[in-house]
């Protein structure tokens, strides 16, 4: 099959896919356009959110309707690297037994990560970045395809441990869930208290999955396309002398090189998903929001005057 006819079947099958999610997740549209680009470009997302916004029963149905293995964290304070990772153990022969934790899956879902403390959190790190775990002097290889969906409360923050700046790194997308509107929220309770429940079918399998991931990364970019990603990551450093005088006032830290490169997947992504064959500016400046959002550190001026890091992003357009 050439790539232009493995864009046209992705296309097809994004949109059953997106039909199939539909049938249990009423509404959230862009969180589950983005949680879905995010998986067809090998990303790991945050989601950020209230309780009581299906983030479970969304990661829940994703999982599903991918054909993909699903495991949930549940991160306490008491919670140790061991629990997640798994650990040895000595069995009935007496010889060391590597026993998996919930971390070997395809679709890990972190539950309120940043209720546990900075040692089990790093667990995860090497999990998210290299794709393999090291337990007791061995490195075991985690399943293809892979992807950490997170969640944190906003709002709760006594005995919370805020999750430090090269983790938050790690996730290509950090998404704000939102309170659904009158009318979605009026089907969500007639749906929740009717007795009725809905199914998703898989419309994927792994190696349809990792092929896609693989035709994303193959789709061609423009030079300029390219160097206005770039461009966008230079504008919130405060130090840069591209950086507008938003940023120099109101920023302590700007983006890495990591949130160039995602800016660029997600472009790529969000062109082939839209049936394009090379993305443009407008598909960067699609996923900015979502990439940069968690990458860029205001200051105590900015968080005084109410100016919110969304609005500072949407100035370097």
């Amino acid at each position: 099959m050439s790539d232009v006819e493995a864009v046209s079947n992705l296309v097809s099958k994004y949109n059953a896919l997106r039909q199939e999610i539909k049938k249990v997740i009423v509404g959230q549209d862009e969180v589950v356009e983005q949680v879905l680009l995010s998986i067809f470009s090998g990303g790991h997302v945050l989601l950020i959110g209230v309780p009581g916004l299906a983030k479970t029963l969304l990661v829940n149905t994703v999982a599903e309707a991918l054909g993909l293995k699903f495991k949930r964290i549940q991160f306490t304070p008491d919670l140790m690297p061991s629990d997640i990772l798994g650990a040895e153990i000595l069995d009935k022969n007496r010889e060391f037994k590597f026993i998996k934790g919930p971390v070997f899956a395809n679709i890990i879902l972190a539950d309120e990560i940043n209720r546990t403390p900075p040692k089990t959190q790093a667990a995860l790190l090497e999990a998210m970045q290299e794709r393999a775990v090291s337990v007791a002097g061995h490195r075991y290889k985690l399943d293809e395809p892979y992807f950490v969906l997170a969640t944190q409360n906003p709002i709760e923050q006594e005995g919370t441990y805020p999750l430090p700046e090269a983790q938050l790194d790690r996730f290509m997308f950090a998404i704000n869930l939102e309170y659904p509107s009158f009318e979605e929220e009026v089907e969500v309770v007639k749906m929740t208290t009717s007795g009725k429940t809905a199914s998703v079918s898989p419309m994927f399998n792994a190696e349809e999955i990792i092929g896609f991931q693989q035709l994303i990364r193959r789709v061609p970019v423009a030079d300029n396309v390219v160097e206005y990603a770039v461009g966008l990551v230079g504008k919130t450093r405060p130090n840069s002398p591209d950086a507008p005088e938003i940023v120099r006032n109101y920023i302590d830290w700007g983006a890495g090189p990591r949130a160039s490169q995602n800016l660029i997947l997600a472009a790529k992504a969000y062109a082939v998903l839209n049936g394009k064959y090379s993305p443009d500016i407008e598909d960067v400046r699609k996923g900015a929001i979502g990439i940069l959002r968690h990458r860029l550190i205001r200051n105590y001026k900015a968080e005084a005057e109410g100016l919110s890091i969304e609005k500072i992003i949407q100035s370097l357009y």
